[in-house]
């Protein structure tokens, strides 16, 4: 029987912070992991960095962000709403792409995505590029902060209620769509709540529309009678619907699952007893930010239970590659590809997000990837030969033939590897001197392409 290395081990001990000792060493492998996780990927400055540093340092940096970051966001929000006005959805996504690639608070970005799936809200289904952009725009405001102020933030984002249908709820006919979104997917969960109940919470949302593209109340549309809510009566209004939701002992749970299988693992689902501590912290004032930073501060994220034991979505998987090579090339073309691969930004499949995990993979995508990885590594093609291999080993020292596909090997997959692959991508090392840098691109395609690469 298969050990579940998730749930055989003692929550106090899980979620207190890790510290290096002999048995349980900061390795050049545990900085990669952190940075695959609460970010997208690393340098290999990073990485040194990192090494040298310790966990904690790391965490403190990541949690923070870099310098600079509000004249980042200033210029990036410029673009992005010049954009938006356009009507160019494709250019939104690029530019999200870029800012990913660029920002100096790559966990920010990071946990932006995560609430992106979390919501569901397509551009497909909005119709309206500036409210999409919006909707991002309060995501990534609220990412890391509560998620009660952030649920009081998207019951006003108009791209929410036109994303899930839910444009026009009056007295004579609710409509249930947001009420049943809250309790299915964004608090309670399945089995948690009645048909009784979700029509009662759309009572309290009556009154609500979205005219040319804003959201306004009608107070003769809201119906203002005793509403029964998950067992409590009252004449309950928008406000008080997301309160008693969030105050059901489920909620927290919930989310931390979700938080769980984004940041530490997808593959056992972890027993309440594991998340308990996790889900009471949360719960006092569903503070996001505190829950993250003791998931990424912990002895149970560095630890086997979570050591890559996600796969990268799309867009992970390319953006560790071009951070890694610390290049710079079309997102246009890159954010095209990636939709090809299942990761459409801006454009969540449906109402319940990406499902990740195994779903990312089968033969078409994993040939996708390869063949992503080869294009953006190579001389030539819709990439122009930006991402050099070559160069970014000799920028830090590399130069020798011989000791560049160890670069690669150490930045792209931290030197850990099983004796028979490390064997087997050794063999595919040129015997002959590069002289044009080929082989070497090759080289960095072929370790991109190994599964230990799609792994997170």
């Amino acid at each position: 029987m298969k050990r579940d290395i998730a749930n055989d081990v003692d929550p106090d001990w899980a979620w207190s912070s890790y510290q290096p000792s002999e048995s349980r060493p900061w390795t050049l492998a545990m900085a990669g992991h952190l940075y695959r996780r609460a970010a997208f990927g690393a340098t290999y400055s990073e990485l040194q960095q990192a090494v040298s540093g310790g966990p904690q340092k790391t965490v403190d940096r990541l949690l923070r962000g870099g310098e600079e970051l509000d004249a980042f966001h200033h210029v990036m929000d410029q673009d992005e709403l010049a954009s938006a006005k356009s009507g160019n959805m494709g250019s939104l996504r690029a530019w999200w792409l870029r800012r990913m690639l660029k920002t100096p608070y790559p966990l920010l970005e990071k946990m932006t995505l995560f609430w992106h799936s979390h919501f569901g809200i397509s551009g497909s289904r909005v119709g309206d590029s500036q409210l999409m952009l919006q909707h991002i725009r309060v995501l990534r405001e609220h990412a890391l902060g509560k998620y009660s102020s952030m649920l009081d933030a998207v019951s006003q984002d108009p791209a929410v209620y036109l994303g899930l249908g839910a444009q026009s709820s009056r007295k004579a006919q609710p409509n249930e769509e947001f009420a049943r979104q809250l309790m299915h997917r964004l608090s309670l969960g399945p089995g948690n709540f009645g048909e009784e109940d979700v029509s009662e919470a759309s009572r309290a949302f009556t009154g609500w529309v979205v005219l040319r593209g804003q959201l306004r109340f009608f107070d003769r549309e809201h119906d203002t009678g005793v509403k029964k809510i998950l067992g409590r009566s009252g004449n309950w209004k928008a406000e008080d619907v997301l309160r008693i939701v969030l105050e059901q002992p489920v909620a927290p749970r919930m989310l931390v699952r979700k938080l769980y299988r984004w940041f530490v693992s997808e593959v056992e689902d972890p027993s309440d007893r594991l998340l308990d501590p996790l889900a009471e912290m949360l719960a006092k004032d569903y503070d996001t930010g505190r829950v993250v930073e003791t998931m990424l501060r912990s002895n149970h994220f560095f630890s086997a239970a979570a050591y890559r034991r996600r796969i990268k979505s799309p867009v992970e998987f390319a953006l560790e590659i071009v951070r890694g090579m610390e290049g710079t090339l079309s997102t246009v073309i890159l954010s095209e590809e990636l939709a090809q691969l299942g990761q459409n930004l801006y454009n969540p499949p449906t109402v319940d997000g990406w499902y990740g995990g195994r779903h990312w993979i089968n033969s078409a995508t994993m040939t996708g990837r390869c063949n992503l990885a080869h294009s953006l590594f190579a001389r030539n093609g819709r990439y122009g030969g930006k991402l050099d291999p070559t160069a970014i080993a000799s920028r830090y020292g590399y130069d020798d033939p011989t000791a560049s596909p160890g670069f690669l090997v150490a930045l792209f997959l931290q030197d850990d590897l099983p004796k028979s692959v490390r064997e087997e991508l050794r063999r595919t090392i040129p015997s002959s001197i590069d002289t044009d840098g080929s082989a070497l691109r090759q080289f960095a395609s072929n370790a991109a392409a190994l599964t230990e690469f799609q792994l997170s």
